[in-house]
């Protein structure tokens, strides 16, 4: 074990929970991933859960922190919301103990639109404050997934957020409704390098609208102007465009630049949303894939967890 060793940082999700030990740097030295997410623990066996990802790190003296869905209210400890928007400073006073256990838990965050519809985020907060430069002016960053999020970040503060349900809905409409009828099954592994998807982009970045645009997915094929194995990447590429085109606009109406854009996520997913951002001439730069324990490390320096001359690499 590495004598050097300062925090162990996790962020603990919906399927899956990843384990990262960081240095006194802030430096991420090892990682550790395991299908343990809230929904994979049976009987709330956090604890055992913990103890099966971290193994001998365990043993270790040092502070641990989490993020991400262990905190909610099917999570093991519940840390409430705090209202955006929020800064470093905020995150890190309102840790949650796990009770008996040596870990603290960040809260998640929570916005309203202008029509007043609550919104919220775990997890992404995190990963965002990890990717950001903390005196940067006026910032956008996008974390595509099953919820994808558009973040807006000014001077390391979370001024405000919008969620979409992209990567859902695009499971929902092809296993459980008429649209999935001529997908065939296996489909949608071209990804964005299909003439399929851009075909899909460039209609969902247009100016239709989206009940009436997911039905195409069936008429293309009806007429023969998709294939069964076309028919999910056509649908992905609609609803990811018809996301980047309402996206831009809640940012340009917050006054923000959409022209440039930090993308934080898996790298199969960040691929198609780069070929969406590239026909919509929106520069994206990819954050690094540790942005999440960069984000713990930030928090747990702030919450004087951990001490270090350095932010993060």
């Amino acid at each position: 074990m590495t004598p050097g060793t300062a925090l162990v940082a996790i962020d603990w999700g919906t399927t899956s929970a990843r384990a990262y030990r960081l240095d006194g740097a802030g430096c991420v030295v090892d990682t550790r991933v395991a299908p343990l997410g809230v929904s994979q623990v049976e009987a709330g066996r956090f604890a055992d859960a913990l103890a099966a990802l971290l193994g001998d790190w365990a043993a270790l003296p040092i502070p641990r922190i989490a993020c991400g869905m262990i905190g909610s209210r099917q999570g093991w400890v519940e840390a409430p919301y705090l209202d955006c928007p929020v800064a470093l400073a905020a995150l890190a006073d309102a840790l949650v103990p796990v009770p008996g256990v040596r870990l603290l838990v960040v809260p998640g965050l929570r916005s309203r639109d202008a029509g007043g519809m609550p919104d919220v985020m775990r997890g992404e907060e995190t990963q965002v404050l990890g990717a950001a430069v903390a005196d940067a002016g006026p910032t956008l960053f996008v974390l595509p997934g099953t919820h994808s999020k558009w973040v807006y970040v000014d001077q390391g503060r979370v001024v405000d957020f919008v969620t979409y349900m992209t990567g859902e809905l695009w499971h929902v409409l092809l296993q459980n409704s008429i649209l999935g009828r001529l997908a065939s099954t296996g489909a949608g592994s071209g990804g964005s390098a299909t003439s399929a998807f851009q075909r899909g982009a460039t209609r969902g970045a247009g100016s239709g609208s989206v009940l009436h645009d997911v039905f195409g997915a069936r008429t293309h094929a009806l007429v023969g102007e998709l294939d069964g194995d076309d028919v999910a990447d056509w649908l992905s590429g609609l609803l990811i465009g018809r996301e980047v085109r309402d996206a831009r606009q809640w940012a340009h109406r917050h006054g923000l630049d959409a022209s440039r854009v930090h993308v934080v996520g898996d790298d199969a997913l960040v691929a198609r949303y780069a070929a969406v951002f590239r026909a919509c001439d929106v520069a994206a730069v990819h954050a690094d894939r540790c942005a999440a324990a960069f984000g713990l490390w930030r928090i747990a320096v702030q919450a004087g967890l951990v001490h270090s001359d350095q932010d993060h690499p």
